[in-house]
């Protein structure tokens, strides 16, 4: 059969206009755009990679945009976050000591717009809230430290400008620098290692995770912070760190509650602390028993259920959250070594986890009323290798009430 000119034209016009409908029903289903870091270095500047991924709001099936991966403007990406506004992310190179800022477009592409040294050396965990942008340095930035001399880490604190770039660290008038150390007053000379950070659900308060790593067996602590009006720290409970296992593994904050939880890679648990005035507390219920080695935790944003990634047992264990109290309702099987979780913020609907071993993001469902999961249509799914973070913003569409 043969079509005329004008057939042939009317029959196109159609078949774009069907498609642009397909495109836009699409386009409305996607719940969010979640974005990967993956450490292996590629290309000459042997920079890592962001893997950005598009989430179906029905089934959580994810799936990458078509100009996936982008270049983490950096060597060694171990972290990643999205800005308060949710315009830009946030990905910190740890080998670089650098946080670049990559704004987000419309399609969840990332343009790198600025890019930050921090103070410390080795940053490798961030936490943006209400202005200002945290940072934790693996080390502080002494001359005489270095990888076969450690020294103890560090807390920079980096105001956001309107445009989500970094302005200069905020001054620490205590002690001259541009950063916060971890130490300990009673035994100063100790290497403190850093492992998390995270803020309060006001944010008016900051906790960092760290252990002693110069005695054995070691000991673990949480570093508590107070946040100034012009964004810099003060020490609560005198600068005495509260006590916290044996080797604190990640923090995570109850975003609808006064509420702390930290994993304790050593036996294997949770701690849970209630927050009062900055000072923490430790909850009735707490240690909460987890898998072998959990090395982050997430709690969703109604506060209603907290997950951890068991790195060693390959898996998921969910709980609900009464009072603050956690309740283990099941562990759900991810690909080989999850080490960082991500929850969509859109639905607060899908829990994701970056596989380092497994080359993989795991997808679940979140059953909204007890918390189990639901593996997501067709995870897990193909990463760049060696993922090593997850971070997840709506989709540029209203949410509903």
């Amino acid at each position: 059969m043969k079509f005329n000119k004008l057939s042939q034209l009317m029959l196109a016009a159609a078949f774009s206009l069907t498609a642009a409908g397909l495109l836009t029903a699409c386009s409305t289903l996607t719940a969010d755009f979640v974005y990967v870091t993956s450490a292996l270095a590629t290309g000459s500047n042997q920079y890592g990679q962001v893997d950005v991924f598009e989430v179906n709001q029905d089934s959580g099936r994810m799936r990458k945009i078509p100009a996936s991966p982008f270049p983490s403007g950096g060597r060694n990406p171990v972290a990643d976050a999205p800005a308060p506004d949710n315009a830009s992310l946030y990905v910190v190179n740890e080998d670089d000591n650098s946080i670049v800022q990559f704004i987000i477009g419309n399609d969840g592409k990332l343009y790198p717009n600025y890019t930050t040294n921090t103070p410390g050396v080795f940053p490798f965990a961030i936490a943006p809230v209400k202005g200002y942008l945290y940072v934790l340095d693996t080390y502080q930035p002494l001359p005489t430290c270095n990888s076969a001399s450690p020294c103890s880490g560090s807390v920079a604190v980096f105001p956001i400008n309107k445009d989500d770039s970094l302005g200069t660290a905020i001054s620490n008038t205590s002690n001259g620098t541009s950063y916060w150390p971890l130490t300990l007053a009673t035994r100063p000379n100790d290497v403190i290692v850093p492992t998390g950070i995270a803020t309060s659900a006001s944010g008016a308060y900051v906790y960092v995770t760290a252990y002693d790593s110069s005695v054995s067996p070691t000991v673990g602590y949480v570093f508590g912070f107070s946040v100034n009006s012009d964004g810099s720290l003060a020490p609560v409970n005198g600068g005495t760190p509260f006590a916290a296992g044996t080797h604190p593994s990640a923090v995570a904050g109850n975003p609808a509650a006064n509420d702390l939880y930290v994993t304790d890679m050593g036996p294997g648990n949770i701690l849970g602390f209630q927050i009062n005035a900055g000072m923490l507390t430790p909850l009735s219920g707490s240690p909460y028993p987890s898998g072998n080695q959990p090395v982050a935790i997430v709690v969703d944003g109604k506060g209603r259920f907290a997950y951890a990634a068991n790195s060693l047992d390959a898996n998921v264990t969910a709980y609900t959250i009464n009072a603050g109290n956690l309740t283990r309702v099941g562990a759900y099987t991810t690909g080989a070594q999850p080490v960082a979780l991500g929850i969509d913020p859109y639905l607060n609907q899908y829990l994701y986890t970056a596989n380092f071993l497994g080359n993989t993001v795991s997808g679940f469902q979140i059953n909204s009323t007890d918390g189990t999961l639901l593996i997501a249509q067709f995870s897990p799914f193909k990463s760049n290798t060696n993922p090593t973070a997850v971070a997840a913003i709506p989709h540029p569409v209203p949410i509903p009430k």
